[in-house]
């Protein structure tokens, strides 16, 4: 799974870089260092659309229409909730605070387990709380070990046990479709502000994109545009609390923590399993 990110990420890549020359897949396939036929297959199995499409999904044009489909969205998120599709994970995830002496104290009493996870974005690193509270998922490179140690710093008085297995657990059924996944919960530090913000993405849903603006309105702050983006860039949990869903208001896609390439991806993904409807 970890290669085959790999390889769709570059073709990726590619894609953005070379959208204005709408590349062939045969240039596309080059890029990937596969046959024409195995690079399609690849590419849509993967993304669930091709890369002609994905070509369209990346312009500006589809972006700008898809925000202003969100617009009509939000004003009514409240009264509908999500969406009804029982695939969509927002609906199984509740958000709680970490205590605020755990979370100064650098961890003391907190034990926090730890474990990697292939994922259709590439390996992912998990902190899970001796409460059963994720505080902690992101992409890594390599083993993450590099990730760890800059993580064992935020809580260095904590106890950390590694538990084979925890992160394929609790991420896999997620991915995998079907059936309704069960219930999580996220277990994070942070002020009144940022647990308002990421509270409010998980009312986005999947296949949906909303700009800094919308999201600072529907999480209630309609005049802290950067205030709101800041949260959403201290955003501890990828994907969870789908920070990926937010891009500028002129369409453009934007930088995210986790790489460009890889929240284009989550979106192209995302909007490929949600269908037309939720596509736009």
């Amino acid at each position: 799974m970890e290669q085959d990110y790999q390889r769709v990420a570059t073709a990726i890549q590619y894609l953005n870089e070379h959208t204005a020359q709408q590349p062939s897949l045969a240039e596309v396939a080059k890029e990937m260092h596969l046959s024409l036929g195995h690079a399609q297959r690849l590419f849509s199995r993967w993304a669930g659309i091709s890369p002609k499409q994905f070509l369209q999904f990346l312009t500006v044009q589809n972006a700008k229409r898809a925000l202003a489909q969100s617009d009509s969205l939000l004003a009514i998120s409240h009264d509908l909730g999500l969406s009804g599709s029982g695939r969509l994970h927002d609906h199984f995830i509740t958000l709680e605070a970490m205590t605020p002496q755990q979370y100064r104290s650098g961890g003391v009493g907190l034990t926090l387990y730890y474990d990697l996870a292939d994922t259709p974005f590439g390996a992912a690193l998990m902190l899970v709380t001796e409460r059963g509270g994720i505080c902690h998922l992101g992409f890594v490179e390599g083993s993450g070990d590099a990730q760890l140690v800059a993580l064992r710093k935020l809580w260095p008085l904590a106890e950390w046990l590694k538990k084979p297995g925890l992160a394929r657990q609790r991420l896999g059924p997620l991915f995998a479709g079907g059936a309704t996944p069960a219930p999580l919960s996220l277990q994070v530090g942070g002020s009144n502000f940022r647990l308002q913000v990421w509270q409010a993405l998980l009312r986005v849903p999947e296949g949906r994109i909303v700009s800094y603006r919308q999201l600072a309105g529907l999480a209630g702050h309609p005049t802290a545009v950067r205030a709101v983006a800041s949260a959403v860039a201290a955003n501890p949990v990828a994907w969870l609390i789908p920070c990926h869903r937010v891009i500028r208001a002129s369409g453009d896609f934007g930088e995210y923590r986790w790489s460009a390439e890889r929240k284009q991806a989550m979106l192209a993904w995302e909007s490929a399993r949600s269908g037309p409807s939720a596509a736009g």
